[in-house]
């Protein structure tokens, strides 16, 4: 890293720029569209959620995405080829939308290929970017980096979602695929200059492929040896599983908060988008609290990245027991602050993990941080496709088992506990093989990797 040119704030906003633009892509697919075929092109909802299903499915390429960067040595072009397929699967995905009124088969395979390009964009430009910000930034700047990217990729949600739903009003699939074109020209120029000059040439040597062995079926053979070799580091497998635990129960109560506080607490549809509101306000709240943590000037003073890791999940496991309880105490529970404190312990742990994920992607042997990074990238994202299925999935099943509606969801909120409680431990394994790690002498970093595998 001595070669090549450590970032500052600009050009980590240059990143965070990037970020929102992926969110903006998304967050139309995701909200607008699947708002459209439920209501205007009255399908049930239970399509639009397979689609976003699939689009989360097809991220499990995002190994091979990383093993892409780490050959090509280069971050940019995955980061701007990603933005250039996912604006096109947006586009795509609108055109198809308005094309099932009239050819329903039709616009259903176009859907399908748009959320799949949806995915393969995600996938390429948001490994490509945690990559370079985990070789390019410093530790003590990784948490506020990266919440300052992640802030900005929120904000691309609320940008877009207001300015969307204003130029389509009053709807038409005209005025929608318009839109939708306009925006996906739009982020393909705001990434295009926001990574331009930003990384710069990387003049380390690409290997070569051996004559006679053909580039494809070396590149395959390497990629599997590589993943291989990445899953036998003691460390990041242990985050891989501590991603996925966590990401599952973060994303299995989005679904059920809503219909929870309607159903046991009486709450009418505007109270409980009030409730999803303060929510997010307190994992906003979360998130810039680890930043703190993280910041030079303050550094050890509120403790550490890693040790928030840990305590963001064991909150986030009180706050779930509290949920449970609540399902049974009912009215006299306070569940305001109740969600308060699962949304602040949840932008913790979250905002926490990216920055460990980046601090981890760099250790290890060399050359293979987008394969690291494309790992667990992969182990959240079929987290989040499965948390929502499974969490209403789970609902449901407990309800018919349980008369009890607010025993029913206690018992699907007892399960999400326990996830974030094996999460904690796992955070707890992943900071204790990491000290181990960097206090081990040089000369016995081999018999220590040998040992963690």
């Amino acid at each position: 890293m001595s070669s090549v040119r450590v970032f500052g704030w600009l050009d980590v906003a240059r990143l965070g720029l990037v970020q929102a633009c992926m969110g903006a892509v998304v967050v139309v697919t995701t909200s607008t569209l699947n708002r459209i075929m439920v209501v205007e092109l009255a399908l049930p909802a239970l399509l639009p959620g397979l689609l976003v299903a699939l689009h989360y499915l097809v991220q499990m390429v995002r190994p091979r995405m990383g093993f892409g960067a780490d050959q090509g040595r280069r971050c940019s072009p995955w980061m701007l080829g990603g933005v250039i397929v996912l604006a096109a699967g947006g586009l795509l995905a609108s055109v198809a939308t308005v094309l099932m009124q009239s050819a329903f088969g039709l616009g259903l395979g176009l859907c399908i290929l748009a959320f799949s390009m949806i995915g393969l964009g995600v996938s390429a430009c948001g490994t490509s970017l945690l990559v370079l910000m985990a070789k390019r930034v410093p530790d003590s700047r990784r948490a506020p980096a990266a919440t300052l990217v992640w802030m900005m990729m929120i904000l691309g949600f609320a940008m877009t979602a207001v300015t969307v739903g204003k130029l389509i009003d009053p709807y038409t699939p005209e005025q929608l695929i318009r839109v939708t074109a306009g925006l996906s020209v739009l982020v393909i120029c705001i990434a295009a200059l926001s990574l331009w000059g930003l990384e710069g040439q990387d003049t380390r040597s690409v290997k070569a492929v051996p004559a006679g062995e053909s580039a494809q079926n070396r590149s395959a053979s390497k990629f599997k040896e590589t993943l291989l070799q990445v899953w036998r580091e003691r460390q990041a497998r242990t985050f891989t599983i501590f991603v996925f635990l966590s990401m599952l129960a973060y994303s299995a109560q989005d679904l059920i908060l809503e219909p929870f506080a309607g159903d046991v607490f009486g709450m009418s549809p505007g109270q409980t988008t009030q409730l999803a509101g303060l929510q997010h306000g307190a994992v906003l709240a979360g998130m810039l609290w680890v930043a703190l943590v993280g910041w030079e000037r303050v550094k050890g003073r509120l403790g550490s990245v890693q040790s928030w890791m840990v305590w963001g999940c064991l909150i986030s496991a009180v706050a779930m027991v509290g949920l449970s309880t609540a399902g049974i105490q009912g009215q006299n529970w306070p569940l305001k602050a109740n969600i308060v404190l699962l949304g602040v312990a949840n932008g913790a742990f979250s905002i926490a993990a990216i920055a460990t994920m980046m601090r981890l992607s760099t250790q290890g042997e060399q050359g293979h941080e987008g394969t690291r990074m494309g790992l667990w990238g992969a182990a959240q994202a079929i987290a989040f496709g499965l948390g929502g299925i499974l969490g209403t999935a789970a609902s449901d099943i407990a309800h018919w088992l349980v008369a009890s509606s607010g025993l029913a969801y206690s018992t699907v909120f007892g399960f999400e506990a326990l996830m974030f409680a094996l999460s904690a431990w796992c955070a707890i394994l992943v900071n204790r093989n990491g000290v181990v790690a960097e206090q081990a002498p040089a000369y016995f970093s081999t018999e220590l990797q040998r040992a963690q595998s």
